[in-house]
């Protein structure tokens, strides 16, 4: 192995390790522990309730991300969800899992979602939705590469169990929506109170916003807007201006507020199956730092349309 490559190897290791001491030092740690996604627009009932069964029909999503690609430890997170209508007007449902793993530690989200939808006018739909979780959290001390072995990290914690809720309000029209939800209402701590470590998890408010624009019979424009807000962490916008071509070929291009910048493309295969990709360069200090190729998303959606030809064309959102 070269010098050079020793010394990369050897400050991904330290950086891996400042990071996990960081955050089981004796203070309380606040900062943003949802899983963070480029194509939350395809991804919405992860983080708002409302939006189950609001795309009228059965509809399957699974995504996959990769963050900082080629430095040891860092960010992957999988999801999968479904929901729809169900018998009873109004109300939707859905089943979401969320894994989430960076370094030693893991973590899993099972979710329920329930949505109910009143019309306010002829296009216009408010939903209300609520949201049942369970979490489990597993933390891999004996994985840390420890220089000075500290005795609050000898012990893993193993499928530590919390409980939360979450709600959400999702309005959209044909061409429009909105939607405010905060996925997690309870502050759980992970660890006992008596501890020396603790770790609290804190509210996420989550404010999106969009709307399709119609430039002619071939091409549709979409701005879109994500505002993320969590005590004691800063403020996370996302501005994304996406382009749907033929009704087939989506191109985009994303910016996160002093954080990355993002491309984004999909191609819509069927009236029923959607694939979608983005790259995110870092374009802080420290994705400069801790060499890595930047992060990728994938994300597949299913939607079990029965009658195709009372279809307009595909949801752009």
């Amino acid at each position: 192995m070269s010098i050079l490559n020793q010394k990369i190897t050897l400050f991904r290791r330290i950086t891996l390790f400042a990071s996990f001491c960081a955050m089981f030092m004796t203070v309380s740690l606040f900062g943003q522990q949802d899983a963070q996604y480029t194509q939350y627009m395809y991804n919405t009932v992860s983080i708002n309730p409302g939006y189950a069964g609001s795309r009228g029909h059965i509809s399957i999503a699974a995504l996959h991300r990769s963050q900082w690609v080629g430095l040891d430890g860092a960010p992957k997170t999988q999801t999968f969800n479904i929901h729809s209508p169900i018998g009873y007007r109004g109300m939707g449902m859905g089943i979401s899992i969320v894994n989430d793993v960076i370094g030693p530690t893991t973590e899993t989200y099972f979710d329920v979602d329930f949505s109910y939808t009143i019309h306010t006018s002829r296009e216009a739909r408010l939903s209300f939705g609520l949201k049942a979780s369970a979490h489990l959290l597993d933390i891999r001390f004996s994985e840390l590469n420890q220089f000075t072995p500290d005795p609050t990290l000898e012990q893993d914690i193993q499928n530590k169990f919390s409980p939360n809720i979450g709600a959400g309000v999702y309005y959209h029209t044909n061409n429009f929506y909105a939607g405010l939800s905060v996925p997690r209402l309870l502050e759980t701590s992970h660890f006992d109170e008596s501890s020396l470590s603790t770790a609290s998890e804190q509210m996420n408010f989550y404010f999106i916003t969009g709307y399709v624009y119609d430039l002619n019979s071939f091409l549709k424009f979409k701005p879109a807007l994500l505002t993320k807000v969590t005590q004691g962490a800063p403020l996370q916008l996302d501005i994304s201006a996406n382009f749907m071509m033929n009704e087939k070929f989506i191109l985009g291009a994303a910016y996160r507020w002093d954080a990355a910048i993002s491309a984004l493309a999909g191609f819509q295969v069927s009236n029923q199956l959607f694939i979608g990709v983005a790259y995110d360069r870092e374009v802080t200090e420290l994705g400069q730092a801790i060499f890595n190729d930047g992060s990728f998303e994938v994300v597949l959606r299913y939607d079990f349309i029965k009658m195709v030809s009372n279809l307009k064309s595909p949801r752009f959102f």
